[in-house]
């Protein structure tokens, strides 16, 4: 967990250790009560600050980088109620959403996805999400 003198009471602060998190000052999730708000999440391997190539790739780690910010708050993908999905690249369409469909197999959020030009023109697709932990049907 991220320490932070400044965050409000009640709040936690969860980091994969990402250096842009240090360097920006974000955190990769924020718990509020029970609902988890994940910051936008690449394919980045946050311990060698290396990205995979390809989209299937970055969308597998990416998947992996989601689930294990949501496990240090306590739950896990299929909390998860909402995606959205930023894609910079239309041909990998396909392979982030075959990752995208594997990963939330049984869990259905809504989803929303859109072309975007990301920051880094190696990264093929970003993705952030809201959970509510605790709250299956």
């Amino acid at each position: 967990m991220q320490a932070d003198t400044k965050a409000a009471p009640g709040r936690k602060l969860i980091s994969s250790g990402s250096e842009f998190e240090a360097i920006y000052n974000y955190s990769r999730a924020v718990v509020v009560g029970n609902q988890v708000m994940v910051s936008g999440t690449t394919g980045y391997d946050y311990a060698t600050g290396e990205l995979p190539v390809g989209a299937a790739a970055q969308a597998e780690k990416l998947f992996g980088n989601l689930e294990a910010a949501l496990a240090k708050a306590g739950g896990s993908l299929a909390d998860t109620v909402r995606v959205r999905i930023y894609i910079s690249h239309p041909d990998a369409y396909e392979d982030v959403m075959q990752a995208y469909a594997r990963a939330f197999a049984g869990v259905s959020p809504a989803c929303t996805t859109v072309e975007a030009k990301l920051f880094d023109p190696a990264i093929f697709v970003e993705i952030d999400l809201d959970a509510i932990l605790n709250a299956r049907a």
